[in-house]
């Protein structure tokens, strides 16, 4: 092949990386805006938490969740370990919230 040809191929390529990454950068914006937007419901959960001296953990509606995320996750050809990985990073952070905010300790 000509030095021509590979330079324009080499081009295209980066022109086609750079435009994927542009479009996974955009992804990744939209998921920060939307983990604040999930982190301010949350937040008024752990009010009402606090509010009613309800414990901060919910371990039924979190095995609830799990078990639909990962369903969700299969349906989107992702990895269900992933999902729920993401999912517990998420709600430890969450009870980290409530807790801060006066929700009771977990209920044991």
């Amino acid at each position: 092949m000509p030095e021509n040809d590979e330079q324009n191929d080499d081009a295209r390529a980066l022109e086609q990386l750079y435009a994927i990454r542009e479009s996974i950068d955009n992804i990744d914006a939209a998921l920060i805006h939307l983990l604040a937007e999930r982190f301010k419901f949350t937040k008024q959960v752990g009010y009402l938490k606090a509010e009613h001296g309800l414990p901060a953990e919910d371990p039924v509606r979190e095995r609830d969740h799990i078990k639909n995320l990962r369903a969700l996750a299969v349906e989107s050809h992702l990895d269900p370990e992933f999902a729920e990985k993401w999912f517990n990073f998420v709600v430890a952070e969450v009870i980290h919230h409530h807790v801060r905010a006066g929700a009771a300790p977990t209920a044991e």
